[in-house]
C-alpha cells in the first residue's frame, strides 16, 4: 500500500470462515483430511486486504459448509454468543460468532442455505446476503457452486454494506460473477408520493416459531408499520415449497460433486474427522438422476414464476431469519429436523436468485431476535435501506452486546 492509497476499512479486524482461502493459512473447510495450503487469498480476501482490513485468522464452520447449527465439525460446536448451552447457527458459525463478541469487526461468510442469515440472527448482529454473483467465489470451497453466496457479518449494517462495496465485481476468474446494476433506494415513507409496501407472510406460515418469536416479529413488523410503511400479508408458498427442493430435490447433487470423492476417499474417517451427518447428507446426494433434476428444473421455474407474482408491486419480504434457537444438545439428538426448520424462511433465496439482509430486531426470551428483508435480484440497495429503517425502528429493542462474563 502506497500513500494517499483509498482504505475505507483501514485497520478494521477480519476474521475469514475457514472454506474461503487466505494465503499462508490452511483451509479445511471443517474437515482436517481436506486441508490444503493456498498460496494466495480469495478475491473477496484479496480485497478486504486492499481496502485496508487486517485480516486475524479462519473460523469453525459446519463442515464443508453443510449445515445451518454450526455443530457439525471435528473442531467442536460453535457456542452461541449470548447462551453457550445453544447453536451459534451455521455453517457461518465462527465467523458469526467472532463479530458478536467483538473479536472481529466484520467477518466472511458464505450462504447456500441460509449459513450468512441464520447465525447472524442467533447472535444478535447484521448477515448481508447480496444478489448471487455479487461477490466472486474464487478461493472458496464450494458447497453447491452454482448457489453459492460469499456473505459478511458485522455488527451494524452501514459496516456491513461498506465491507459488501469493496468485495463486490467481477474478477475475471470466478464465470458465475456479475456487476449487479444499482437497485433504486426507497425514499422516505410519502417522500416520492408512494408509501413503502412490505409483504409478510400470512399468518398460517408463521405458526411453529419459538415461544415469543411471534410476538416479537409482530412487534417488529408494528413498528416499520408506524414507520410509514404499509404491511401486506402474502401467501409465500412457492418460496416454501421452492425452499424443500435445496435438500430434498436433485440440487443436492451439486453438494456431491463439490465433495462426494473427498468424501468416499475417506470412508473410514466418517464419524472422527468426517462428521457422520454432513458424511450422509452428501453421500445420498450421488443419488438424483439427470432427469430429476431436469424435473426439479422446472418446477422450480414454475415457483420462481409463482413468487415473483407474489411479490409484484412491493418493495420486500420481510420475515422472521429464522424460527428459532435450539440448544447444542437438541440439534445433535436430532439433527437433520432441527436443522430442516432454521432453513425455512432462508433456503430458497440462492435458488430463487434473491438477495437478502439480516438484521436485529429486539430480544425473545432473553436472546437475540432477529428479522430478514428478501428481495429479488438486483434488490440489493433497497433491502439495505429498508433494512435501515427496520435498525432505527428497532433501534430501543435491539439487542446490545453479549454479556461481559461471554466475552
Amino acid at each position: 500500500m502506497a500513500a494517499g492509497d483509498r482504505l475505507p476499512l483501514a485497520g478494521l479486524a477480519a476474521a475469514v470462515k475457514d472454506n474461503i482461502d487466505v494465503a499462508g493459512m490452511p483451509t479445511t473447510a471443517g474437515a482436517p483430511s481436506y486441508a490444503y495450503l493456498p498460496g494466495q487469498d480469495a478475491t473477496s480476501v484479496a480485497r478486504l486486504r486492499a481496502a485496508g482490513a487486517v485480516v486475524l485468522g479462519k473460523t469453525n464452520l459446519d463442515q464443508f459448509a453443510t449445515g445451518l447449527v454450526g455443530t457439525r465439525s471435528p473442531y467442536g460446536a460453535v457456542r452461541n454468543a449470548w447462551d453457550p448451552a445453544r447453536i451459534s447457527g451455521g455453517s457461518s458459525s465462527g465467523s458469526a460468532v467472532a463479530v458478536a463478541l467483538g473479536l472481529a469487526d466484520i467477518a466472511l461468510g458464505t450462504d447456500t442455505a441460509g449459513s450468512g442469515r441464520v447465525p447472524a440472527a442467533l447472535n444478535g448482529i447484521v448477515g448481508v446476503k447480496p444478489t448471487r454473483g455479487t461477490i466472486p467465489a474464487t478461493g472458496v470451497v464450494p458447497a453447491c457452486r452454482t448457489l453459492d453466496c460469499v456473505t459478511v457479518f458485522a455488527r451494524t449494517l452501514d459496516l456491513a454494506r461498506r465491507a459488501v462495496a469493496e468485495v463486490s465485481g467481477p474478477d475475471g476468474r470466478d464465470p458465475l460473477a456479475r456487476a449487479i446494476p444499482d437497485s433504486p433506494a426507497p425514499a422516505p415513507a410519502g417522500g416520492d408520493g408512494r408509501t413503502l409496501r412490505i409483504a409478510v407472510p400470512v399468518p398460517a406460515q408463521l405458526q411453529d416459531l419459538a415461544g415469543g418469536w411471534a410476538g416479537a416479529f409482530a412487534a417488529a413488523v408494528e413498528r416499520l408499520r408506524l414507520a410509514g410503511a404499509v404491511i401486506v400479508p402474502i401467501d409465500i408458498q412457492p418460496m416454501l415449497d421452492a425452499a424443500a427442493l435445496l435438500y430434498g430435490g436433485a440440487f443436492v447433487a451439486e453438494r456431491y460433486a463439490a465433495v462426494g470423492a473427498h468424501i468416499r476417499a475417506h470412508a473410514d474417517l466418517i464419524g472422527t474427522g468426517l462428521d457422520p451427518t454432513v458424511a450422509r447428507i452428501i453421500l445420498d446426494a450421488a443419488a438424483p438422476t439427470a432427469a430429476d433434476y431436469f424435473a426439479d428444473r422446472e418446477r422450480l421455474d414454475f415457483l420462481a414464476a409463482a413468487a415473483a407474482g407474489a411479490m409484484s408491486g412491493l418493495d420486500a419480504l420481510l420475515t422472521p431469519t429464522t424460527t428459532g434457537h435450539p440448544t447444542i444438545a437438541e440439534a445433535l439428538a436430532d439433527p437433520v429436523p432441527v436443522n430442516s426448520r432454521l432453513g425455512r424462511y432462508t433456503s430458497y433465496a440462492n435458488l430463487l436468485d434473491m438477495a437478502a439482509v439480516a438484521v436485529p430486531a429486539g430480544t425473545a426470551g432473553g436472546l437475540p431476535f432477529g428479522v430478514m428483508l428478501t428481495g429479488p435480484a438486483g434488490s440489493d440497495d433497497r433491502l439495505a435501506e429498508i433494512a435501515a429503517r427496520c435498525e432505527q425502528a428497532s433501534a430501543d429493542a435491539r439487542p446490545r452486546r453479549p454479556p461481559a462474563a461471554m466475552r
